[in-house]
């Protein structure tokens, strides 16, 4: 007498390609979600940044009543051991004297800086990776900014 197995010990030809089909759709979805992930995380990085540096240069202004000068290249005039240098990057101090304001500047290549009204005011601005974020309109608006660069975002006195 024969017995008769009728137990499989392989996948079909079908089965791998449609097992191997649903895991390209699910890469396909996932990947443009993963990438754009590490833009949003340097895109808050530089927020914060900013966030830190309004700070120091509201810190400035409660010691001197005005904010700091800009020198027409998007960088802050009043950093450095005498005060009177531009803050190109972060090997220097933003500090007058023996007063600092913030300890390691941020790059300059990371934000643009403009003193407004004769030193009454100011603004920030650095330009985003993910220029679908919705906190660049929102700041643009805040900081009454009538011309807004594409993908800008803003930080002013407030």
């Amino acid at each position: 007498m024969k017995k008769n197995h009728s137990t499989r010990s392989a996948f079909t030809l079908i089965e791998l390609l449609v097992v191997i089909s649903v895991l390209g759709v699910l890469v396909a979805v996932m990947l443009p979600n993963l990438l754009g992930v590490r833009a949003r995380a340097r895109d808050s990085a530089k927020k914060n940044d900013l966030r830190q540096l309004k700070t120091a240069i509201r810190m400035y202004y409660n010691d001197f009543q005005f904010y700091p000068a800009d020198d027409d290249d998007g960088n802050i005039v009043a950093c450095g051991a005498n005060g009177n240098l531009n803050c190109p990057n972060n090997d220097e101090s933003f500090a007058i004297g023996d007063k600092i304001y913030m300890k390691e500047m941020i790059s300059s290549d990371q934000f643009d800086y403009v003193q407004l009204s004769g030193g009454e005011d100011f603004l920030l601005s650095t330009v985003m990776e993910n220029s679908s974020d919705t906190d660049i309109s929102d700041s643009a608006a805040r900081c009454n900014v009538a011309s807004p660069v594409s993908a800008a975002y803003y930080i002013c006195a407030d």
